[in-house]
């Protein structure tokens, strides 16, 4: 049995070697008594900007824990840690035909396929887009203006998704073994140890490509395979049961699918769709990325300079409630805005940063929920269409070459249009464009970002706007669609065979709870199958 001790406080300017004198004191024991020790959360409290503390949640091991937990039965702060048991079943016995087949390489379908190979299934992986390594050269020529957008390898398509090149946050609302193991498993690939724990953990766009590939590399050793160039492009269905996939690089037998195909490949989605799979429209989110000084968001969350050479960069959560709420949104602290793109002749952004958060410029989205009454059709694909709608005229005010529409902050809540003589400010490498933004978003959406922006603003008492400005549209916030799925074998219904996960499904919605939902589908087919032989 081990102890937690919860609400252990200590001054961000006091060194984490302290912390096991601070556990000893809070239990009444000395420092010998306490036999082994870890951090289980990590979490800055910033409310007060004269004195910034880490709060900590610990896990204790001693000597004789019931006597040390019934002498401090009135600390409300600590308690008998129980963990949770990771469920990682016994192999089925039923016999697979052929490989399991995992479509895309982003968080769900990696993990997806981690856990297989791991435990002896020796999947196919097939990705639409390149090898991490062949994506960023392309990238890099794309914000430079020396090439222009290829369909099949950008920000994201390709190795690790849309989550390889979108900052790396494993920030997540769940909790659980299952958690545990997907931030051990990139832990393993070369996460800092520091994200089993961190409130807010970040990988980095930077540090991303690599785990990527330790994560191929250790998939392949275990027996899996990757195909990259190879795009699904219909389905072998035989007695409502999976018996194949066509794809650009001819057809692979499967009867086993696990569908991460991500919340962009709008293409699939027609296909899926024209081929009786089962759609439902979903609330999504869309909005705009608001991009402020490094500097000044800094000073309004620290207000004392050494807490910047700390701590870093700082970040922020704002909610403007009304009759919409606003609310940020992939908060990048030190980083630059990219495009997000998946078609050609169509804009919108996203943001990320590297492990070192180190340019002047902080970026955040501004979301709004759009609900499906408000999609302008019944049809299944309506949000996927309203995005196109919107992301075309973004091109068009972008002169057609994926420039960034642009405007002051302060402009854009009165309706004004920023002075097309002055070069605005933004880390969007490709370049920008002065523009009104009211046209690339739905007029409600409009309306409600006009209405929270001075909300947040009035509790940034003014900086929140200060130096600010906009870009947009910023519409990948979450997929429009969500394919069925049977809540028990994860399968869609009448289609043996078929396990839809992560965004694109309609189930996620970032890399931690995408990589959960490819983990928990991969692990119904160990439950039910036994592992291919060598």
């Amino acid at each position: 049995m081990a102890l937690r001790i919860t609400n252990l406080r200590m001054s961000v300017e006091q060194p984490e070697t302290e912390l096991p004198k601070r556990i000893a004191r809070r239990l009444k024991l000395s420092a010998p008594e306490v036999l082994r020790w870890r951090i289980l959360r990590k979490s800055l409290d910033a409310r007060s900007r004269s004195d910034l503390q880490f709060v900590y949640s610990t896990i204790v091991e001693l000597h004789n824990e019931p006597a040390c937990l019934k002498r401090l039965e009135m600390d409300g702060d600590i308690a008998t840690y129980l963990p949770e048991s990771f469920d990682d079943p016994d192999s089925g016995k039923q016999t697979l035909s052929s490989r399991p087949i995992v479509v895309g390489s982003g968080p769900a379908g990696l993990l997806a396929g981690y856990y297989l190979a791991r435990r002896g299934y020796r999947p196919l992986i097939i990705e639409r887009g390149q090898a991490v390594k062949d994506r960023v050269p392309v990238l890099r020529a794309f914000d430079r203006h020396e090439a222009d957008h290829q369909n099949e390898n950008n920000y994201l398509f390709g190795e690790g998704g849309a989550g390889a090149f979108s900052d790396g946050k494993l920030t997540c609302r769940m909790t659980g073994a299952d958690v545990d193991w997907v931030l051990e498993a990139f832990v393993e690939c070369g996460g800092r140890s520091s994200i089993m724990y961190e409130h807010r953990p970040h990988l980095g766009s930077n540090k991303l490509p690599m785990i990527c590939r330790n994560f191929r590399r250790k998939i392949e050793a275990l027996g899996g395979e990757y195909k990259f160039g190879c795009r699904l492009e219909s389905l072998d269905v035989r007695d409502g049961s999976m018996a194949g996939l066509h794809t650009s690089s001819g057809y692979i037998p499967a009867t086993h699918v696990v569908l991460g195909i991500g919340h962009s490949a709008r293409d699939t989605y027609e296909m899926l769709h024209a081929a009786g799979i089962p759609f439902q429209q979903k609330a999504f989110q869309l909005g705009l990325r608001i991009e402020q000084p490094q500097a000044q968001v800094d000073q309004w969350k620290y207000g004392r300079d050494q807490y910047r050479e700390l701590l870093g960069a700082a970040d922020y959560t704002l909610v403007a409630k009304g009759q919409r709420d606003l609310y940020s949104f992939c908060m990048c602290a030190g980083g630059v805005a990219i495009p997000s793109i998946s078609e050609p002749n169509q804009f919108c952004t996203n943001g990320m940063s590297n492990s070192r958060h180190d340019t002047p410029f902080a970026n955040s989205g501004l979301m709004i929920t759009l609900e499906p009454n408000e999609f302008g059709s019944d049809h299944p694909l309506a949000g996927v269409e309203l995005q196109r709608r919107y992301e075309a005229i973004a091109f068009e005010l972008g002169k057609r070459d994926y420039l960034s529409p642009i405007q002051w902050a302060r402009d854009f809540v009165v309706g004004r249009t920023s002075s097309s003589d002055q070069v605005l400010p933004s880390s969007y490498q490709r370049g920008t464009v002065n523009a009104d933004l009211q046209a690339v978003l739905p007029p409600a959406v409009i309306h409600a970002i006009r209405a929270g922006l001075p909300i947040m603003d009035k509790r940034w008492r003014g900086r929140f706007l200060e130096n600010a400005t906009l870009i947009g549209p910023e519409m990948r916030g979450s997929s429009p669609v969500r394919i069925d799925r049977d809540r028990t074998t994860r399968q869609v219904p009448g289609l043996v065979g078929m396990y839809p996960v992560g965004e694109g499904a309609g189930y996620a919605g970032g890399i931690i709870s995408a990589a959960v939902d490819g983990l928990r589908s991969a692990r119904e087919i160990v439950r039910q199958f036994a592992p291919l032989s060598a």
